[in-house]
Parts: structure tokens; C-alpha cells; sequence
């Protein structure tokens, strides 16, 4: 006594023949090719990669100026004699 447990189709035009469980109902072929041919080549991404690479460094160096000018403008307590 082996039951099998299917999703019920779905009713609606669009949807037609396939599962309630797909998100892209069936499309996701078609949508996985439309990605591919929106990826830049390798010569494009060897450039974006670059950019990344310089705007990340850019910042580091924002981070450590802030960090010098925090630093230096620090004041230290005033020293006092208990008795």
C-alpha cells in the first residue's frame, strides 16, 4: 500500500500544466538563457573585477584616514593627585 503524493496542477491559462510548487512556472529555461546572454564577456568582467577591486581599495583608504583623524584628535584625561 504505496501511496505517491503529487502537486496539484495548477488551473489558471498561464499556468496551465504546470505544478503550484514552480515560481517561474516552467519559464525557467528560457529565463536562465536570457541571463546568460546578459553576462558581460570575460574581457568585460576582467574590468568590472578591476573596478571592484580599486573602489574596495579606495574606500580602505577612507577608512584608515578616519581612523588617523579619530586617533589624533583623541585627548587623554587630565592627570590628578589623590592624597
Amino acid at each position: 500500500m504505496s501511496e505517491t503524493k503529487e502537486e496539484p496542477k495548477a488551473t489558471s491559462p498561464e499556468g496551465a500544466g504546470t505544478t503550484r510548487g514552480c515560481i517561474c512556472g516552467g519559464k525557467g529555461p528560457a529565463v536562465s538563457e536570457m541571463l546568460r546572454m546578459m553576462m558581460p564577456s570575460d574581457a568585460a568582467g576582467e574590468h568590472f573585477r578591476n573596478g571592484t577591486v580599486e573602489f574596495l581599495k579606495g574606500f580602505r583608504d577612507l577608512l584608515d584616514q578616519r581612523i588617523r583623524m579619530i586617533s589624533e584628535t583623541q585627548t587623554k584625561g587630565t592627570k590628578l593627585n589623590v592624597e
